[in-house]
C-alpha cells in the first residue's frame, strides 16, 4: 500500500521518472542488483525510477547542482563541498553504524608498509579527486607531513572507481592505493580472489558513510516519499534482501555532524594547496 506521501507524489508527477544518480561508490558489477533495486523503488514510490550512472563524482555533483538529478548516492567529500545545493536524505548503516573507513592497501607481497609515509617514491593509485576515502584522506595525511602527492610519489594516477584501485594494486600496477573500506570489505566477501592479492596496511578513523542526497530544490513530497522508502527497507523481506546484496544493514536519516571531520580535512588540504609554491 502506498504511503500518503507517495500518493501525493503520484498525483503531482504521475508520469515523471525519479532521476537517481550513482557514482563509483557503487560497485561496478552489480547490474542485476540495480535492476532489482529500481523495481523495488518504483513499486514503493508509484512512479518510474531512472538510475543515472556516471564515471566521476564531479559529474553527478554537477548534475545535482543543475537540477538534472533528483537524488544521488555520493561521497561525504562532495557533500560538504557542495552542501548549499544539497539536502541530506539518508546515510547507509554499515555494520550497525553510519560510518566507514578509508583503507591504505598494498600488494599482498608487501609485508612491511604500515603508513602512506612508507611509500615515498612509489606509484600510488587514487580513485577520484572528489572522493574522501579515495583521495582526500590520503592527501590530508601527506599534508600533515608537509608533503603533496606530486612531490611524494614517483607517480600517482586516478582509476575512477574503488574496485579499480584494488585491481591496480592487486596487479602491482601501483605499490599502494587509497580505497573505500566498505568497497574493499564487500569485495572481500564476494570476490576474495581479488582482495587476497592485496593487504590492508592502514585504516583511517571512522567517517560518515557516503550519503544519499537530494537536490536542494526537490519538493517536500518527493523528499518525504523517498526517505520513507529507504528508511523502511530493513522492515520488509524484499528490502532486506536488497540490503544484504548491498552488504548494508539499512538506512538512517543521519545528520550533517557525521561529516564534520571530512569538512575539517577538506579545509586543511585547501589551505595546504593554497600555500604551496606555484
Amino acid at each position: 500500500m502506498l504511503s500518503m506521501a507517495a500518493l501525493a507524489l503520484r498525483a503531482n508527477a504521475q508520469d515523471a521518472a525519479v532521476r537517481f544518480g550513482l557514482t563509483p561508490v557503487f560497485l561496478d558489477d552489480h547490474a542485476g542488483l540495480l535492476k532489482a533495486w529500481r523495481a523495488y523503488l518504483e513499486s514503493r514510490l508509484g512512479r518510474p525510477v531512472q538510475f543515472v550512472q556516471r564515471g566521476t563524482y564531479r559529474e553527478i555533483s554537477d548534475m545535482l547542482r543543475r537540477d538534472k538529478l533528483d537524488f544521488a548516492w555520493i561521497c561525504g567529500y562532495p557533500f560538504v563541498r557542495w552542501r548549499r545545493w544539497l539536502r541530506l536524505l539518508a546515510v547507509p548503516l554499515y555494520r550497525g553504524q553510519p560510518l566507514y573507513r578509508a583503507y591504505l592497501i598494498v600488494p599482498a607481497t608487501d609485508t612491511t608498509t604500515r603508513s602512506i609515509l612508507d611509500l615515498r617514491g612509489k606509484v600510488f593509485a587514487f580513485s577520484d579527486p572528489d572522493s574522501n576515502s579515495g583521495y582526500l584522506y590520503a592527501n590530508y595525511r601527506l599534508a600533515q607531513a608537509d608533503e603533496r602527492p606530486a612531490g611524494f610519489f614517483s607517480k600517482s594516477f586516478f582509476t575512477w572507481a574503488h574496485r579499480k584501485v584494488v585491481e591496480a594494486v592487486a596487479a602491482v600496477l601501483a605499490q599502494g592505493g587509497s580505497v573505500d573500506g566498505y568497497v574493499w570489505d564487500t569485495l572481500e566477501k564476494f570476490s576474495p580472489e581479488l582482495t587476497s592479492r592485496t593487504r590492508v596496511a592502514d585504516r583511517s578513523p571512522e567517517f560518515g558513510f557516503p550519503p544519499l542526497v537530494a537536490r536542494a530544490s526537490v519538493t517536500h513530497a518527493e523528499f518525504d516519499a523517498m526517505s520513507r522508502v529507504l528508511l523502511g527497507m530493513a522492515s520488509d523481506g524484499e528490502g532486506q534482501d536488497l540490503l544484504n546484496r548491498l552488504n548494508l544493514d539499512g538506512f538512517t536519516p543521519g545528520s550533517d555532524g557525521l561529516f564534520e571531520d571530512i569538512d575539517r580535512m577538506m579545509r586543511a588540504v585547501d589551505r595546504s594547496d593554497a600555500a604551496a609554491p606555484a
